[in-house]
């Protein structure tokens, strides 16, 4: 496999003219893993305008919503880890809960949770973030006009983008679903067909907020649109919701682990708890590893006992930190991961019964970026499932997120990923829903050492502590380790480890896991797509995982564009 790929591209729409004063040079080159060519060279081409990475994480995050629509978005929301000029930065866009939400919405007359009202159509959706994160990057980091960044995608919008192969991370006939139940197929049914896909209403709002900023989404045009649209179909979101709706700078988690230090996001994501556990109590277990082959029978056991623990605090403590005290210090205490380590069973399945907390989404994208200044940026946003609620904002162009499904519809009741909750992710109006999603940033010296994340719903943080554990501890390069098969087991269901199809386990390992009392199933969709970007000695490699159709880019220091080259239409 081809890990890294010089860019040779000239400028994309937009990009030609600026050229940004930075800092000194700190590497070679800069580099790019995108879940897509378009999104990969659209960050490519930024870079060698001499934008920094956020400026190239804002631009990929417009154009993946024009070329990545099951997943990339202006419709949903997510998470920015930021490394810049040294110090670390993390950017909360995750969705809301409409201010008509109510705790008990998705829950029949006898308290059962309804099928599907929380994932398709018009209830589904949270109040969109995507615009107002990649707004708020701009305003702190950003050194080309927005205009220019959001100018590939509106090109791409406009003239059309080849449809994928492989547009769809679950299963073939995902879109089937909302069949006469949403207005998908109006927009989205030429994906199946050959010849460039054209979103004109997508390049006209895109416009919009290339001249308006946020202010168009939020407050202007598109916020018509988006609450038109609600009125068609009985949906939550008003104009008071946009006009509200904020991004939040917090800190992020910070954890130092072997030498280096790991930044990943802090709640309303799960993601940088989760992590911070497994990798702090596997290292407390160290001498349990000695001699274990990576991806063994007694591998995938250790891990399955520890990842029963982090998914156990997950249910019961983990929400919005806006509506209720999440005790993150704690949880992510060493005394308390060395006790939690200490009720791991090295031989033998922990009855699940016995595992309780401790103390007294499936399609989601990703993209890494660093720059040759040394800055990184580690992006992680999402619809959730595949194509979202299945509802296009009509004359706007661009799908709403289903994200009301990652609340607890009912404490104790497991959302579509299987992944239970209780009341610190009950739904009340204005709160983030609690998330999985973990863009994460590994310094070292002071100086980016890794840039990774994924898409997975909840197996995005074990499938990003799996591939370090593939980096760090059996020393694999950085494709091998993003190739490697992963399995995920959270829990709930019983002694189940789920397992990737695209990379399965061996049948023997298979075979002794059952052995011993686990269920061993394929979870019938590939696990996650990891774009990661490892810096050594001053020079970055990026992969792609193989199992997505992402592409990795590298743009050398000495590229440049000059003011008179020209700006192709289209790559």
């Amino acid at each position: 496999m081809l890990a890294l790929v010089t860019c040779t591209l000239i400028a994309l729409p937009g990009l030609g003219a600026a050229i940004s004063v930075q800092a000194a040079t700190t590497l070679d080159a800069g580099a790019v893993a995108a879940p897509d060519r378009y999104g990969a060279q659209t960050a490519a081409a930024v870079l060698r305008a001499g934008g920094n990475a956020v400026d190239a994480a804002i631009a990929t995050a417009f154009t993946l919503a024009v070329s990545y629509p099951e997943a990339g978005n202006i419709g949903g929301g997510g998470f920015m880890t930021v490394y810049f000029e040294g110090e670390p930065y993390f950017l909360d866009y995750r969705e809301i809960a409409p201010s008509s939400a109510s705790r008990d919405m998705y829950l029949d007359q006898d308290g059962e949770v309804i099928e599907n009202k929380s994932l398709i159509g018009y209830h589904a959706s949270g109040v969109p973030g995507t615009v107002m994160g990649m707004w708020e990057a701009h305003q702190r980091f950003g050194s080309l006009p927005w205009a220019e960044l959001v100018q590939p995608a509106i090109a791409f919008a406009r003239d059309g983008i080849e449809p994928a192969e492989r547009a769809n991370q679950y299963s073939e006939d995902e879109t089937e679903k909302f069949r006469g139940r949403t207005n998908f197929h109006d927009y989205f049914s030429g994906l199946d067909e050959e010849g460039p896909f054209r979103q004109p209403e997508l390049a006209a709002t895109l416009e919009r907020i290339a001249a308006q900023g946020a202010d168009d989404f939020y407050r202007g045009e598109t916020a018509q649109l988006i609450v038109a649209e609600m009125a068609r179909g009985g949906g939550n979101i008003g104009l008071d919701d946009l006009a509200d709706y904020r991004a939040h700078w917090r800190e992020p988690i910070e954890l130092e682990w072997r030498g280096a230090t790991v930044y990943a996001p802090t709640p309303p994501s799960s993601g940088g708890i989760g992590l911070a556990q497994l990798l702090t109590m596997k290292d407390r277990l160290s001498g349990l590893f000695q001699g274990v082959a990576l991806n063994s029978a007694q591998y995938v056991h250790l891990i399955s006992e520890i990842e029963k623990r982090v998914f156990a605090d997950r249910a019961d403590y983990l929400g919005d930190p806006d509506f209720s005290a999440v005790p993150t210090a704690q949880l992510i205490d060493r005394d308390y991961l060395d006790r939690r380590a200490g009720e791991v069973r090295p031989g033998t399945i922990s009855p699940t019964e016995e595992v309780q907390p401790g103390l007294e989404h499936f399609q989601t994208t990703h993209y890494s970026i660093v720059d040759r200044f040394g800055n990184a940026a580690s992006n992680t946003y999402t619809l959730n499932f595949s194509f979202g609620s299945g509802v296009v904002v009509t004359g706007a162009g661009f799908l709403l997120n289903n994200e009301m499904d990652d609340f607890s519809a009912r404490a104790g009741v497991p959302n579509a990923f299987g992944v239970v909750g209780g009341d610190a992710n009950a739904i009340a109006p204005g709160k983030r829903m609690l998330s999985s999603m973990t863009p994460t940033i590994v310094t070292r010296d002071g100086q980016v050492e890794l840039v990774i994340g994924t898409p997975g719903g909840s197996r995005i943080f074990t499938s990003i502590f799996q591939a370090m554990n593939n980096i760090y501890d059996y020393d694999l390069p950085l494709d091998q380790a993003l190739a490697a098969p992963r399995f995920h087991h959270q829990l709930l269901p019983k002694d189940l480890i789920y397992t990737d199809p695209a990379a399965p386990l061996e049948a023997d390992t298979v075979a002794e896991l059952e052995r011993r009392g686990y269920r061993v199933e394929p979870q019938g969709w590939r696990m996650g797509d990891l774009q990661a970007i490892q810096v050594e000695s001053g020079s970055p490699i990026a992969v792609s995982d193989p199992r997505g159709r992402g592409v990795a880019l590298r743009v050398d220091a000495k590229e440049h564009l000059s003011p008179a080259e020209p700006t192709p239409a289209e790559l």
